[in-house]
């Protein structure tokens, strides 16, 4: 993979009230033309995303997002989509027209940064007009900058600011590595077929086969009809096999029992932060009624298949396992409700190209409104009876540490 996906970059949004120079801002710090600009309040009607390697940061996703202030009926749907990018930031740049001065506006998105823990600084655009320069208290004061966008006044200070607030670090969760030790072997089963992406790998597989080989140990990608030949012909077993979900049974019957068996995402969920909460979720699945709703989550977007996972798969999986007449309903991409009460249960995919934050947040929404939220990984374990098993791993290899 010679890019960086969007998922992995740090994301940058610049937020506050229409016509406080958003885009004018963007536009600087970026050194393009990358929104409209104009004297006009609420130009940006849309968020505008552009991937970039923005120095000193890196590779960086910057969102120019429509005024938080926004009126009438479209102005509250463009409302509900800043907020929506919210879920999704590492940092945000909250732009105020030094010339007017702080507004309520600003001010509750300040609440709702510090409610997320994102960090944030307050960009005092147009300081050119000779504005008196008075801080806002409760907000560091060298997290506060004067600047201009019309004559670059302050943009290089900008940029090193959230170049230092993008390379704090925040705790992540690993998928793999931590557990592995140098020389140990990991088999990874990775299904070839008109599902799978052509020519190439698909992003959770990409990131456990480097994290295997950050540890020092030996990666082994094969197809789940090679599988079994080859744990015969290894004269030493791997300490973990690693599968793709849609072939966890099959898997499951090839693999001995000694042997640690898990999946992709059951490893992404270990990553972004939420395999507690799906393996919990998973286990409501036992308490599905008749006429339940069952809400299908997938990040990305692509074109759907014959045999589709999301839209075929897990329903019929569900239907077999539960032995229930269950509704379902899809959403992908950037789309997820703001109430998920109306469902009996969310199921999520791994997350692999939405950002921590974002992920988090959905699950997060749904556990805070009680509804069982789980993956597809850990929901297809479920039904096939292999869920304990699929998260032993972690105590099996974290024992081995000791």
């Amino acid at each position: 993979m010679n890019e960086v996906v969007s998922a992995q970059r740090t994301q940058i949004g610049f937020f506050g009230c229409r016509n406080a120079g958003k885009s004018s801002l963007v536009n600087a710090v970026t050194g393009q033309q990358l929104s409209v600009v104009s004297q006009t309040a609420g130009t940006t009607t849309d968020p505008v995303r552009k991937a970039m390697e923005l120095l000193p940061i890196g590779p960086v996703v910057i969102v120019d997002t429509p005024g938080y202030d926004d009126v009438g009926e479209l102005g509250e749907k463009r409302v509900a989509r800043t907020k929506a990018i919210l879920q999704t930031i590492d940092i945000a740049v909250l732009v105020v027209d030094a010339s007017v001065g702080m507004c309520e506006t600003v001010a509750t998105l300040i609440e709702l940064l510090k409610a997320r823990q994102v960090p944030y600084v307050i960009a005092w655009n147009k300081s050119d007009l000779d504005v008196p320069a008075v801080p806002l208290a409760g907000t560091p004061i060298e997290h506060q900058l004067w600047l201009s966008a019309k004559n670059g006044q302050g943009i290089q200070e900008l940029k090193e600011l959230l170049g230092v607030l993008a390379h704090v670090e925040r705790p992540q969760q690993p998928m793999i590595k931590d557990l592995l030790h140098a020389g140990d072997l990991v088999i990874l089963v990775v299904p070839i077929d008109k599902a799978a992406p052509k020519g190439r790998l698909i992003l959770p597989q990409q990131q456990t086969i480097r994290e295997i080989l950050d540890a020092n140990a030996r990666a082994l990608v094969v197809k789940e009809t090679e599988l079994a030949q080859t744990l015969q012909e290894w004269k030493r077993p791997p300490v973990l096999v690693i599968t793709d979900s849609q072939v966890f049974e099959k898997v499951a019957e090839i693999v001995p029992e000694t042997i640690p068996l898990t999946s992709f995402s059951i490893l992404m969920a270990r990553n972004k932060g939420f395999l507690d909460l799906a393996a919990a979720g998973a286990a409501k699945l036992d308490a599905l009624q008749d006429g339940d709703r069952v809400l299908i989550c997938e990040g990305c977007t692509h074109h759907r298949q014959c045999g589709d996972i999301g839209t075929e798969k897990l329903p019929k999986w569900l239907k077999e396992y539960t032995n229930k007449t269950l509704q379902f309903e899809f959403c992908s991409g950037k789309d997820f409700p703001e109430s998920v009460t109306d469902y009996a249960l969310v199921l999520h995919c791994g997350g692999c190209m939405l950002t921590e934050r974002e992920v988090l947040a959905r699950m997060e929404l749904a556990d805070a409104q009680g509804i069982p939220v789980t993956n597809y990984g850990t929901a297809i374990a479920k039904m096939h009876g292999i869920l304990t098993r699929s998260l032993a791993f972690l105590s099996i290899l974290s024992k081995t540490e000791q």
